[in-house]
């Protein structure tokens, strides 16, 4: 768990440092970070975030793991259309309206919101399972996480650091907390 958890906070601190933060309200702008690699590798870094965390949390909490599975499965969608899609329409000439058309599809943001406040309640279920600071940490980090896309670059990177923090906090303390209890590890 310690590892996989450590992967995925790692990568949701990379995900908002490496993104491109261009206007994307204006036509070059939006061209410009959508275009690029790092927008790729960017959205890439937190899909793979979303598959690893359930991974981990099938050592501490299954049901959590499920919960979290299933936002994972209604938000990956919207990342790949997201990612791919957008890249590949960057040089279009009427790509605002095309990106417009693709974020703000009702079926695909209400997937997307869907899953993200999903994964929010199983991060809450881990927290109130283990009662324990790390723990809490790591809720507040995914349930900010929808809310996060509402606000400036520095904001969305703080959340960054806020969910590498919460997710290696948690796979260490739990890791420790086996090490001390080995029954931990059988529950």
């Amino acid at each position: 768990m310690k590892w996989t958890l450590t992967a995925a906070g790692l990568l949701f601190l990379l995900y908002p440092a490496v993104r491109p933060w261009e206007d994307e309200t204006t036509a070059q702008g939006a061209a410009a970070a959508m275009g690029s690699q790092a927008w790729v590798l960017s959205h890439l870094f937190a899909m793979i975030g979303f598959i690893l965390v359930p991974i981990a949390l099938l050592e501490v909490h299954r049901a959590a793991a499920i919960t979290f599975w299933v936002g994972a499965g209604l938000t990956l969608p919207y990342y790949g259309a997201e990612d791919f899609g957008l890249h590949a329409i960057a040089a279009q000439p009427n790509l605002l309206d095309l990106a417009e058309a693709v974020r703000y599809n009702p079926f695909a943001i209400t997937t997307f919101g869907v899953g993200l406040v999903t994964m929010g309640v199983a991060a809450v279920l881990v927290a109130l399972k283990l009662r324990t600071m790390p723990s809490i940490v790591f809720a507040v980090g995914f349930a900010l996480f929808l809310p996060q896309f509402f606000t400036p670059p520095a904001v969305r990177i703080a959340h960054g650091v806020l969910m590498v923090v919460g997710c290696v906090w948690l796979a260490w303390d739990s890791a420790r907390s086996e090490a001390e209890d080995p029954q931990l590890a059988a529950a």
